[in-house]
């Protein structure tokens, strides 16, 4: 059972293609339902890595890239079909891109180093989460929810530009540190 997170974020993985079919054939029920089945498999695969100690190292790159790509192309698609403004995934994507790349350059420079998401990020990519999700509910069930669109949006665009601007701070910071130590 160990390798039961490493599966569910496998699945979480396969199911992004669906998904994104789905939300460009603007069949947003049906894409909610899977979106929903995503983000359950997300939270179970990371409730059992922490409660039972199922972690590894696959698990550790892997969970963070599917969590990524499921947003981003979500948002990709929900731009494309012009349910969201482009800008808002541009701005959603550049901040994955800078997150990645940060890290990367960092341990290029600096070499390796024990990366954690900060509770704005984690805000951040909740939002992410929240607006896709009300969004999915306000086109398929929900139309009242239609109401929450751009008070989301505005919430998105912030933290995005917020947590983005805290990595680069943080990043800097323990750059300088760690070459100050050198």
């Amino acid at each position: 059972m160990p390798h039961l997170p490493n599966l569910l974020t496998v699945l979480r993985l396969v199911l992004i293609v669906p998904i994104a079919l789905l939300l460009l054939a603007e069949r947003h029920g049906q894409a909610l339902v899977l979106f929903v089945v995503a983000g359950l498999s997300d939270a179970l695969d990371g409730f059992l890595a922490r409660h039972y100690g199922w972690t590894s190292r696959l698990g550790s790159i892997l969970d963070p890239i599917a969590d990524k790509l499921l947003l981003s192309i979500s948002y990709i698609c929900l731009a494309v079909t012009l349910v969201l403004p482009w800008w808002l995934a541009v701005v959603v994507i550049l901040r994955d891109a800078l997150i990645v790349g940060g890290a990367s350059l960092y341990r290029a420079l600096a070499g390796p180093f024990d990366f954690s998401p900060s509770w704005l990020g984690k805000l951040s990519t909740l939002l992410q989460l929240v607006l896709i999700t009300a969004v999915l509910l306000e086109l398929s069930v929900l139309p009242a929810f239609a109401e929450l669109r751009w008070p989301l949006i505005a919430l998105v665009l912030l933290t995005s530009l917020v947590s983005g601007a805290h990595y680069i701070w943080v990043w800097t910071r323990k750059f300088r540190s760690t070459r100050m130590k050198a």
